[in-house]
């Protein structure tokens, strides 16, 4: 299949200049469907980062902005995420979804490789393609240097200029006992501790260099860290450290001892989690981008939102053990108990009382969690789904958010709101529950902090904290917005699924243990399937759509284990991507729906 060219309405990291396929034919070319508030799409960029390092000479990484929200489609808000993460590769901005449209890509990542020659030669949706891709670009080397069509050498990069200041993209915020603010300076990689006026720094926790080390304040090292969660005291001295901190990108907790200045990990090996045992003892439990930490008494820890596979962990500083508190893996909105609840890139906490409150990223949601006897229940204040989002006020039920990443308990029953990609903060009153905007015009607020009296908001993109302007609440009627991903028109009726998982170069499905793939599938709302819900292990099945719903999303988790084929000691891996597909029934819409998670695009058109 021939690619399609490229074209965007801005280019960044190229020094503004178009590229186009023609002109790097003879270049292996990696496209990165991506949007900058997925967390999915994070993981894959750390992922590229040694394929690209490796391949420099042979291979062009080409990042296609396809924008989930219409914050992210503006070219400063893709400016920021630019360089607050560390993109050092073209980045073309698809603001229509027409290359999406046209490559045929139906989940964010989707990572498409067109050949030296202008073909689109491999296909692979979601995460954990280091290995494959790094085998499909080797064999692509080597055929296309026989064949001499193989250019090397050259770059179209073209890096920005960067603007010093004392923090660089912060995220959280959190008061000591003694009035101090620890501030998560995420794109210094560092703990900044600020005096009590939140201008005068005290110290550093972090050298500054991206890392993973323990050690002394001025020696360890973090990678882009976000949510800080100070212990109880008689916890704190129970447990050796003061505060936890929630190491994103590192994969990681860490420890800080507020007094020596030490730094430990406490939970995490640094590996990503993408499948096994998510509980036992702290440091041998793989996490997958931790974003916030709340102390929450009535689970008996820390409250850790775990934003990589949408799940909730409480981890207890005493004992040094993690382990599942809430949710399913399954990226959505449903409420209910915790362990069936359906949660959405959590990347905000805060505690009043017995209620944990939650900020869900990509359902633009508030949400909380409380006691209900020997469980705990999960209740929706504000929210709709996967795709509608917005800036409405007025009843809870009516208001749309927009990306809220951060939360703060307000004197009065009341809950601020970090509405990030909407610029403002927000105002839940949890009796009336009518919804306000407090404060607009901000650079994308991720953390809020309520400080001697004082609303601080921590804005990302502004590299400041600083206090909130009072200001009276108004009621904004904002227009309600969907995202403009096409959806799939199916008929109502039986369906063949399917998901195409092909076992790179070198190497096959892992079945040595059992069936080497999983595939479960949910729907919202629930009636859309009428059969076909659950998990199997066969990734084909025949799912029945209902004939009395028009339109809904499929939820869709699937997962393959592939090894080296051949060798004494194999190396393998796991696979694994979620699918929310939004379809529309219609007669004569098709009867046959197929993701590809790996594999050769196909060639019917």
């Amino acid at each position: 299949m021939r690619a399609p060219e490229l074209r965007g309405d801005v280019w960044l990291n190229t020094g503004g200049r178009p590229l186009t396929l023609a002109e790097l034919r003879g270049r292996i070319v990696l496209l990165d469907f991506w949007t900058s508030g997925c967390i999915n799409c994070l993981h894959v960029l750390d992922e590229l980062r040694p394929l690209e390092a490796e391949f420099a000479d042979v291979l062009v990484t080409i990042g296609v902005h396809s924008p989930k929200f219409l914050h992210e489609g503006e070219r400063a808000s893709i400016e920021a995420a630019v360089r607050r993460y560390e993109v050092h590769h073209p980045v073309v901005n698809d603001p229509k979804m027409e290359l999406w449209s046209q490559y045929a890509v139906r989940a964010w990542p989707t990572l498409v490789v067109v050949d030296p020659e202008g073909y689109v030669v491999h296909v692979a949706a979601g995460e954990g393609h280091e290995e494959a891709l790094r085998r499909v670009i080797a064999d692509l080397v080597t055929k296309h240097e026989a064949k001499g069509t193989l250019r090397r050498g050259g770059s179209p990069y073209v890096p920005v200029e960067e603007q010093q200041s004392e923090l660089r993209f912060p995220s959280k915020a959190v008061a000591t006992a003694e009035g101090r603010i620890l501030v998560a300076d995420t794109g210094h990689h560092a703990i900044v501790e600020f005096a009590s006026d939140g201008e005068t720094v005290i110290r550093r926790f972090g050298s500054g260099e991206r890392g993973g080390q323990d050690g002394p304040f001025d020696v360890a090292t973090f990678a882009e860290p976000s949510g800080i969660a100070l212990l109880p005291y008689d916890v704190a001295e129970r447990a050796g450290y003061h505060a936890v901190v929630a190491d994103t990108a590192g994969h990681r907790l860490r420890g800080l001892d507020l007094i020596t200045g030490d730094v430990t990990t406490v939970a995490g090996t640094g590996a990503q989690w993408r499948s096994g045992p998510d509980s036992g003892k702290g440091v041998e439990v793989d996490l997958t981008s931790p974003w916030d930490v709340a102390w929450y008494g009535p689970a008996g820890g820390i409250v850790v939102a775990m934003a990589g596979n949408h799940t909730l962990s409480v981890f207890d500083p005493v004992s040094g053990t993690i382990r599942c508190f809430a949710g399913t893996t399954v990226e959505g909105l449903r409420d209910g108990d915790v362990t069936e609840a359906f949660f959405a890139q959590t990347s905000g906490l805060a505690v009043d009382g017995d209620k944990l409150w939650l900020a869900d990223a990509e359902t633009s949601a508030l949400r909380w969690i409380e006691p209900d006897g020997e469980s705990f229940t999960v209740h929706t204040a504000i929210g709709v789904d996967l795709f509608s989002f917005g800036h409405t006020d007025g009843p809870a039920d009516e208001a749309l958010l927009q990306h809220p990443l951060g939360l703060a308990v307000l004197p009065g029953d009341k809950i601020a709101i970090a509405d990030t990609y909407n610029g403002a903060v927000r105002r839940f009153d949890v009796f009336t529950r009518e919804v306000t905007t407090i404060a607009t015009g901000l650079a994308e607020p991720q953390g809020l902090l309520l400080h001697e009296g004082d609303l601080l908001v921590v804005e990302s993109a502004g590299n400041r904290v600083g206090p909130l302007p009072s200001a009276e609440p108004e009621v904004v009627t904002g227009d309600a917005h969907a995202v403009r991903r096409p959806p799939t028109v199916l008929a109502p009726g039986e369906i063949d699924f399917s998901v195409v998982f092909t076992a790179p170069p070198g190497e096959k499905l892992d079945d040595r243990f059992g069936p080497s793939t999983r595939l479960e599938i949910s729907a919202s709302p629930p009636s859309l399937l009428v059969d076909g819900v659950g998990t199997g292990t066969d990734l084909k099945r025949k799912i029945r759509l209902a004939p009395g719903v028009t339109e809904g999303v499929l939820q869709v988790v699937a997962q393959a284990a592939s090894c080296d084929d051949g060798g004494e000691h194999p190396a393998c891996r796991i696979t694994r991507q979620d699918w929310g597909v939004p379809v529309r029934l219609e007669p004569g819409g098709a009867r046959e729906l197929s993701l590809v998670m790996a594999g050769a695009p196909r060639t019917d058109g």
